[in-house]
């Protein structure tokens, strides 16, 4: 394999120069392939779409954890679906006050596999004393429990096979159920660019789902199609949204980040006016 190529959209394909292919194999649940890369260092794809690059990773797993642990100011219990890479783990293990994190994931071998393969990315985070990972349906697992927690990150595939199920009302409105008074709901809701439709569906279900406040933010990331992916952002704390830079300087912002900075954080709630047009804020 001389190139890969991403086809997940009709209209739009990238390619990445392969200089080795380290692994490939079709599971149960997907299909998964990791290979270096002569530009984006090590490259991790799910199903034929890419998942993590080695070089930009820490921007998406950044931005999906530091702007809601920072504007809630006081996060304890933290759940994460998906991310059996290990990267949003990392980024909520540098935080002390953060007491319980369960992490669900789907498939054992995606784990495993990533700590294999792409060791950087969870940077030994699977063995941190707080964390409880669980294997299974991210979907069912929110039917079911029974625990509450101050920040959900659905760190999920895009909407289409397995993770088809973590964009819905159903999902969306159980993800409320567990969150604590002031808790924040963030998710990936792909590249406004290429698939609006996808943001505007999944802030509308949000809505629908009874959270008081739903918006977006954004995250610059190259190597996933169209370079600028939309996070959605749910809660029943408008004040989370407001928060001020100063507020998050106070607020004790990691040291040794790529990307995150309490300026960045404030610019990525900014929408662009062919935005506002489109979803309506």
């Amino acid at each position: 394999m001389e190139w890969f190529e991403e086809t997940l959209w009709p209209n739009w394909a990238q390619k990445i120069r392969v200089k080795e292919v380290l692994y490939h194999e079709k599971t149960p649940h997907q299909e998964l392939l990791v290979f270096d890369s002569w530009a984006w260092g090590r490259v991790l794809a799910l199903d034929g779409v890419v998942q993590v690059t080695t070089a930009d990773e820490f921007i998406y797993h950044e931005m999906m954890i530091h702007p809601a642990v920072l504007a809630h100011g006081a996060v304890e219990d933290l759940l994460i679906i998906g991310g059996g890479d290990g990267g949003c783990l990392r980024e909520a293990c540098r935080y002390p006050g953060i007491r319980r994190i369960t992490q669900v994931e789907i498939d054992a071998s995606v784990v495993e596999f990533c700590k294999r393969y792409l060791p950087t990315v969870s940077a030994g985070a699977f063995d941190d004393p707080r964390l409880r990972l669980v294997i299974a349906d991210g979907a069912a697992f929110v039917q079911q429990c029974t625990d509450r927690f101050d920040l959900i990150v659905v760190d999920s595939t895009d909407p289409r096979g397995p993770g088809e199920v973590l964009f819905t009302e159903a999902f969306y409105r159980a993800c409320r159920g567990l969150l604590k008074p002031r808790g924040i709901l963030v998710t990936q809701c792909g590249n406004p660019a290429i698939y609006p439709d996808e943001l505007v569906f999944t802030q509308q279900r949000q809505r629908a789902a009874g959270f008081a406040d739903v918006s977006y933010f954004f995250a610059p990331v190259p190597t996933y199609i169209g370079g600028n992916m939309a996070l959605g952002w749910a809660s029943d704390e408008p004040a989370h949204r407001r928060v001020t830079v100063e507020e998050l300087r106070a607020r004790g912002v990691p040291a040794g980040l790529g990307h995150y900075t309490p300026e960045v954080h404030v610019a990525a709630f900014a929408h662009p006016a062919w935005m506002i047009a489109r979803v309506g804020y």
